[in-house]
């Protein structure tokens, strides 16, 4: 197994360590940054995510720059992505930091779109990414980053930014889905 292949699975291995900082119940110790007390635990769970997240750049860059990419790569890469995505998506529902409606419709387009591309690759076709998808990709992690510490913004601005940007993330997670299917409208075509 590759480098990168290995830091993949590394993110992948940080998914329940993230989960169990963030839900199991610690001390209530707080860190208090400008003013704001945060939870302890959703530093550490900051500190995971952008690791974890890091990691996607990470084990792209090492894959093309040496040429080491590979079909699993290719599959276990963005399935480590929505792992990520729908992790902190699940833990910010059960805090009630985020509607759960929201992490329905990204994890549902999520879905819809890899069973496109499984349709898609059965038939020999490759669907890339879009910058549109990539997009949104960048809006739900960095939305996601922001809302642990999402206190810090509202103390000073009384504004949630976190909320903001996943709501931008969202938007984008729909605009990007129909994208998606309106592009490649031709593989349920051939499909039915």
């Amino acid at each position: 197994m590759n480098l990168p292949n290995k830091i993949t699975i590394a993110r992948i291995c940080l998914i329940p360590v993230f989960m169990v900082c963030m839900l199991l119940p610690f001390p209530n110790g707080t860190m208090e940054i400008h003013t704001t007390q945060l939870p302890a635990a959703h530093i550490a769970g900051l500190i995971l995510f952008v690791i974890a997240a890091s990691t996607d750049w990470l084990d792209g860059y090492y894959a093309r720059k040496y040429q080491l990419v590979t079909n699993f790569g290719k599959f276990l890469d963005p399935l480590a992505d929505k792992l990520l995505v729908t992790a902190a998506l699940l833990v910010f529902v059960e805090l009630q930091v985020l509607p759960a409606w929201m992490a329905v419709v990204i994890i549902s387009r999520e879905f819809a779109v890899t069973g496109m591309r499984l349709v898609a690759a059965s038939d020999g076709e490759v669907i890339a990414a879009s910058p549109l998808g990539k997009w949104k990709t960048v809006f739900q992690m960095f939305g996601l980053a922001v809302l642990f510490i999402d206190g810090l913004f509202i103390a000073a601005w009384n504004v949630s930014l976190g909320m903001v940007l996943i709501w931008i993330a969202v938007l984008l997670t729909i605009v990007s889905g129909i994208e998606y299917f309106w592009k490649n409208r031709h593989i349920f075509k051939h499909s039915m």
